[in-house]
């Protein structure tokens, strides 16, 4: 895992984090060191609650995009065995900014697929930093078609800005590529489980969140458009991103309340770099109990239960 970094609002647990860094480098010598790091520690977990128990809206979207956040490659590692990746789209070629393969999930075979950003530059450049063209999605519908053909149920991770915008995503048919993967997995014969694990931006995210059941991480966020773009089209101004945040109400808990969130998954203190062990396992809880449902469903009521949900949005 990398060096932990601190947001401007940690300001405060940066500093206990540094003294308590300090402590412990010096117990090695000084045992008696012991009481007061067990002290620290108390205040510093007492502190990151406080502070995270009112984080505004802008400050949840600053956690989503938090440079040490979990990606989907750790997810994979951490939740699913066996896991074999696949590539292609088979009609143009490979996209790394979606990883999608087949792995067992407490023995069950599942398909998963989902963004990836990267992490140092070299494999952010590789992967579009998580912003996928129409080759990628094409090889998730792909991935849904072969997981239906053998009746695998499919998981997907939602973590992107936004789908690519540059000129070569145009040339081959972005908007269709999206179209076509929410027609492919509204009718889609197998339950979708839908994580949202980072950002859920725009139609990049509802490409591959058309699902049965779409949980949210407690600090994630899902929208039609970044707040910096929503802010430049409202207010020709980026700067009010923060006030975008809020009024498009982007956080899991504000969602969940208009149901277009099914579940929140509650985060480690801190924030799921706090802890990927743990994370990985709220997830994984998550989708073994919510698959135990969908599985007790026929494919005609599995379909009739994703139509009713999608139609019963924003009713």
């Amino acid at each position: 895992m990398e060096e932990e970094k601190f947001l401007n609002f940690e300001e405060p647990i940066k500093e206990l984090a540094q003294k308590l860094s300090a402590l412990r480098a010096a117990a090695i010598d000084s045992p008696s060191l012991n009481n007061e790091i067990l002290n620290l520690e108390k205040e510093n977990k007492s502190l990151t609650k406080k502070i995270y128990s009112k984080l505004d809206t802008w400050q949840i979207v600053q956690v989503a995009r938090h440079p040490n956040r979990p990606h989907t490659s750790d997810y994979i590692k951490r939740i699913f065995d066996d896991f074999d990746e696949l590539h292609g789209d088979r009609q143009f070629g490979d996209d790394a900014s979606i990883i999608g393969g087949i792995g067992l999930l407490e023995n069950i075979p599942v398909m998963v697929i989902g963004h990836e950003k990267g992490r140092d530059t070299d494999e952010k450049v590789k992967r579009n930093f998580g912003m996928t063209n129409p080759e990628g999605y094409r090889k998730a519908k792909r991935l849904m078609n072969l997981a239906e053909q053998f009746s695998l149920p499919v998981v997907t991770f939602v973590d992107t800005a936004g789908a690519y915008p540059g000129v070569e995503g145009e040339e081959r048919c972005q908007s269709e590529a999206i179209a076509r993967n929410l027609a492919t997995m509204s009718e889609l014969k197998t339950p979708i489980l839908v994580i949202v694990s980072g950002e859920g931006g725009s139609g990049g995210a509802l490409a591959i969140s058309v699902g049965d059941h779409l949980s949210m991480l407690e600090y994630s966020i899902y929208s039609v458009a970044s707040p910096e773009a929503c802010a430049s089209i409202i207010w020709r101004s980026s700067e009010k991103a923060p006030d975008a945040a809020e009024a498009m109400k982007v956080s899991s808990s504000e969602l969940k309340k208009i149901n277009i969130v099914d579940e929140i998954i509650q985060e480690p203190l801190g924030g799921a770099h706090r802890d990927y062990d743990l994370m990985s396992e709220n997830i994984k809880g998550s989708l073994i109990r919510n698959l135990s449902i969908l599985n007790k469903l026929s494919i005609e009521d599995l379909l009739e239960r994703r139509y009713k949900r999608i139609l019963s949005i924003g009713s």
